[in-house]
């Protein structure tokens, strides 16, 4: 496949199955268990309603999912009794037969955009400090958020999308 045609679009209900063949084929199976973990915490967000609608996308190529983004509601402060909200984003899988051809990078760009368009005021996510930087993510201590675990490090980062952005200890939603 040299050059692809890609489409994004929101999550809707009968994606769940490709949306999980994404993520069983884009992550390891941890040792002992029977899928990727990835798998498990979407349907879970899913099923909890959790999922952001028209912020969580799939990326297709030729009709068929081949990337998926999950968005949620977390919080910065209070957790969910009363802090401010902002968007968890993660999982996010991309097949690996279209990994390196730009499937990720334009749902980030998008999930970007269309938060910042509903008003958020912060993303948040676990990932690779030197992959997410270029979409404008900075380790979250950096602007003083704190991640849940501290032991995430550098790895817990947010993108601000407002100057007045909230400040705190992170809190995603209940099943991550």
């Amino acid at each position: 496949m040299d050059e692809v045609t890609l489409m994004l679009r929101p999550e809707m209900p009968g994606d769940a199955e490709a949306v999980a063949s994404v993520h069983r084929a884009a992550f390891p199976v941890p040792e002992g268990a029977d899928e990727p973990m990835e798998v498990g915490l979407v349907a879970a967000l899913r099923d909890g309603g959790h999922l952001l609608e028209g912020v969580t996308l799939v990326a297709e190529v030729d009709d068929r999912v081949v990337g998926h983004v999950a968005c949620s509601r977390g919080w910065v402060g209070s957790g969910s009794a009363g802090g401010v909200p902002a968007v968890g984003i993660g999982p996010i899988g991309v097949l690996p037969a279209v990994q390196g051809r730009g499937v990720g990078a334009a749902l980030m760009t998008t999930v970007t955009r269309l938060a910042t368009d509903a008003g958020e005021t912060l993303l948040a996510l676990l990932g690779d400090p030197a992959w997410y930087a270029r979409f404008g993510y900075v380790t979250s201590t950096d602007v003083g958020v704190e991640a849940p675990d501290p032991a995430w490090g550098v790895h817990f980062q947010v993108r601000p999308l407002v100057p007045d952005h909230p400040t705190g200890r992170f809190h995603y939603a209940p099943p991550f």
